[in-house]
């Protein structure tokens, strides 16, 4: 049976594409109310229509996770619309850097690696917890990734990034519980969303094209049945939910 998110005020960073859109889609059918956070106007729009035309609830806002103002005004400009926040879903991410050696590394790709996953994790939660604490409840759900976690990955500063963003959630949910806000860190698979297809061609190609490309793709999970799993945790049925969730 479909989890009932009804009255359920939602942000979700990531919102245009790939997992967050599929999030975005299936929490409003639930009945939540969602703010939607992206650099990706148009998709963004996209998504935003679709939730709206289903009869749904949803705003568009232009938020780059790495630009704290960003943030913070959106955030909240979120909160006086939806009156609130109890879920913040941070799906947010890039992978930059596949199949590149450890002494070959660019420091750019480094830095914009971390500045997005981690940073931005960071940011986006600084900015929510506050609006959290003062309603005296809500529920954190960071991206994390078997990459960095309990794997490796084809990129060092990916790796590094959600290696960090599972170590934040770890830290806040000791931090945070205090507070009545539940925090739990999603670890996906190997997720079909554009971020990771494109993953797949660059570790393809990397490889000396050995193998049927389609198949790589085709054997990727869909990000609907992923998004099943951050709209259980975003509804009170999780409330014993502690800590990381992993899937295929």
């Amino acid at each position: 049976m479909p989890v009932d998110l009804s009255g359920k005020r939602i942000i979700i960073t990531g919102a245009a594409t790939g997992i967050g859109r599929a999030t975005t889609l299936r929490v409003s059918a639930a009945g939540a109310k969602v703010a939607a956070f992206d650099v990706n106007d148009t998709d963004g729009s996209n998504t935003i229509g679709e939730v709206n035309e289903a009869g749904g609830d949803a705003r568009y806002w232009h938020v780059d996770v790495r630009d704290e103002t960003a943030v913070s005004g959106a955030v909240a400009a979120a909160e006086t619309w939806l009156g609130g926040v109890d879920v913040l879903i941070h799906v947010a991410g890039v992978l930059q850097g596949a199949a590149l050696e450890l002494d070959e590394f660019p420091e750019d790709i480094w830095d914009t690696v971390l500045d997005i996953n981690l940073r931005g994790s960071f940011t986006i939660c600084k900015y929510v917890t506050g609006v959290m604490k003062k309603q005296g409840k809500g529920v954190i759900i960071l991206t994390a990734s078997g990459a960095g976690v309990h794997g490796g990955s084809s990129s060092f500063a990916y790796g590094s990034s959600k290696g960090g963003v599972h170590g934040l959630s770890l830290v806040m949910e000791a931090h945070l519980e205090k507070y009545n806000i539940r925090v739990n860190d999603v670890l996906p698979g190997a997720v079909a969303t554009p971020l990771k297809v494109a993953n797949v061609e660059d570790m393809h190609d990397a490889g000396g094209k050995q193998g049927d490309l389609e198949e790589k793709v085709n054997a990727l999970v869909s990000p609907d049945d992923i998004s099943k799993v951050y709209a259980f945790l975003a509804s009170d049925e999780a409330s014993m939910v502690k800590g990381s969730v992993r899937t295929r």
